[in-house]
């Protein structure tokens, strides 16, 4: 371990009421001041950072009218002053290093050193990815002492290219819920349109922070919904790229074989510059082996708001008009149609996949987290503070929501590679079902000649945070996406009841994610419809100074 106990006093917080190991009440709240930075705050830059972009921080660091050191003590007072206070609860630990970091970037701006292409870039990071100088828990107690050895390769890349890790983000424990974000580690992140509302799961935390503008972007990850769900519940462009084109290397796994990471943010713009950063051939892991050589030199070249001019778009009508699904969503959804239409699109309505039906009631989840568990623990080395998820099970670390999920799994081997199971689970490339899908789907779009399929990211709004399981209905990033490793998006539709964001979701062929930038950019263009969560305007005082 290589924290002190002074950076933990940063570090812990005080949801733990205490004792760690006292479990009953997931709702406590830590006192916005225990979030503090350990540094003097500066005053408020001369531009406001809700919703600026990375090219607007750069560009007023470029011209002088702010620094690097006041555009993230603005974001540290966004946290310090609705985080808590408000009950969004996005944030689990502020990085201490974060404005000694703005400083360096700072001081090379005003040498004319060349500087990365995400310099002084606020990010949030869920609480998932392995940070070298912050915890990272998996949203699980039995986590709390997690200082991993090193970064997460997702990580590593951000800072390379000057990015500022600002702060951790709550999630789902362990990542087992699509529902909620809902941790034992740092409790309940509400939704920042809505505080009686999810924000989904598992990447709910950064869904939440980015949405208030707790950071210029964040990072969340992918099992079957957990980037596309909550950034479509924030307003938020998100991105799940084909499995194989971006690394999960260092990061706490759920089902290795299915897991993308990667950007959520307020415009579609910045997801490129991110996206640029992170996505390649990383030899730790080795599905990016099959992704090697296959990514965009620059995504953001593909970023022209006439790109949808002359693209056939099929419209997954079994994803649309179920049973269950709100009539305002759907609304929004044909309004997107309308849109997409109105921008030079080509509808091939309704779009049907070739045994659809059979696909989505086949067996394609392999139960792998225990034994991908046992890999990232021994990864860890000898500091790790568990050596077999199982452990938690014992000692009832964990909240009462997923003990179900943990008893699944527990059943599973260790350390025996899934495909020498009695009952094999083959790797995704060699998986007999999962190929079928791909090649089905592949199949239907080569058939009408589409360059995309588009339906509702979710066809019911957000549920309220007391009936998460109850409310919880229309999630269709699980369907195509995880099981067949195609890339997708989702990018802001409109609200349905007022106040309630809902996401339209385009999936496209494998590594075409040049294109769905560019779809996805073209309609945001077209249609603006994101704007900020009114709980989290813009602060009128200066900065106080950290205590």
């Amino acid at each position: 371990m290589h924290s002190s106990t002074q950076r933990l006093r940063f570090y812990l917080s005080p949801c733990l009421c205490g004792a760690l190991l006292t479990l009953s009440n997931w709702g406590c709240s830590p006192a916005p001041t225990d979030t503090q930075p350990p540094e003097t705050i500066d005053p408020k830059p001369d531009f406001e950072v809700v919703e600026a972009s990375i090219h607007k921080i750069q560009q007023a660091l470029r011209r002088g009218t702010t620094s690097c050191r006041q555009v993230v003590s603005a974001y540290l007072e966004r946290i310090n002053h609705y985080d808590k206070t408000s009950g969004l609860n996005a944030i689990t630990v502020l990085n201490p290093n974060a404005l000694a970091r703005a400083d360096e970037i700072d001081r090379s701006l005003s040498e004319g050193h060349t500087l990365g292409s995400l310099f002084c870039a606020p990010l949030l990071i869920k609480d998932n990815f392995d940070t070298h100088d912050l915890p990272t828990t998996g949203g699980s107690i039995a986590m709390m002492d997690n200082l991993p050895p090193d970064d997460a390769f997702m990580v590593q890349k951000l800072r390379q290219a000057d990015a500022i890790v600002i702060a951790k983000t709550n999630m789902a424990e362990w990542a087992f819920s699509a529902r909620q974000t809902v941790s034992s580690s740092y409790g309940t992140t509400a939704n920042a349109y809505a505080l009686d509302r999810v924000p989904a799961g598992s990447s709910g935390g950064t869904a939440s922070g980015t949405a208030a503008s707790f950071g210029v972007a964040g990072m969340g990850t992918d099992t079957g919904n957990s980037i596309r769900g909550p950034a479509s519940h924030l307003a938020l462009f998100g991105i799940r790229a084909t499995i194989g084109l971006t690394s999960r290397d260092g990061i706490i796994p759920l089902v290795f074989d299915r897991d993308v990471a990667g950007p959520l943010t307020r415009i579609v713009t910045d997801a490129a510059m991110i996206f640029n950063v992170i996505a390649g051939f990383d030899a730790a892991d080795p599905l990016t082996q099959a992704g090697k050589g296959k990514r965009e030199p620059d995504y953001t070249l593909f970023l022209n708001k006439n790109a949808l001019q002359g693209k056939r778009i099929g419209v997954l009508r079994a994803l649309v008009n179920t049973s269950d699904a709100d009539p305002e969503i759907v609304s929004l959804f044909e309004n997107a149609l309308h849109d997409l239409v109105a921008e030079g699109a080509e509808l091939v309505d309704p779009f049907q996949i070739r045994n659809f039906q059979v696909h989505l009631e086949g067996d394609y989840f392999c139960p792998r987290f225990r034994y991908d568990m046992h890999n990232y623990l021994a990864a860890l080395g000898p500091e790790a503070p568990i050596s077999d998820v199982n452990d938690v099970l014992k000692t009832g670390q964990y909240s009462p929501y997923i003990k179900d999920r943990l008893e699944y799994f527990a059943g599973y081997p260790l350390d025996t590679p899934p495909s020498q199971w009695q009952t094999p689970c083959p790797p995704y490339l060699e998986h007999p079902g999962r190929k079928a899908y791909l090649t089905d789907v592949l199949a239907s779009m080569d058939a009408v000649k589409i360059d995309a399929i588009v339906y509702p990211t979710w066809t019911n709004p957000p549920a309220h945070l007391a009936k998460a399981r109850e409310e919880y209905k229309g999630d269709n990033s699980q369907l195509i996406a995880p099981a067949t490793g195609m890339p997708a998006v989702t990018v802001p539709m409109g609200f349905s009841h007022g106040t309630l964001p809902a996401g339209l979701q385009i999936l496209a062929r494998p590594y075409a994610e040049g294109l769905l930038f560019s779809l996805a950019y073209a309609y945001e263009q077209a249609t603006r419809h994101r704007h900020p969560p009114a709980r989290f305007p813009p602060l009128k005082t200066p900065v106080a100074e950290a205590r």
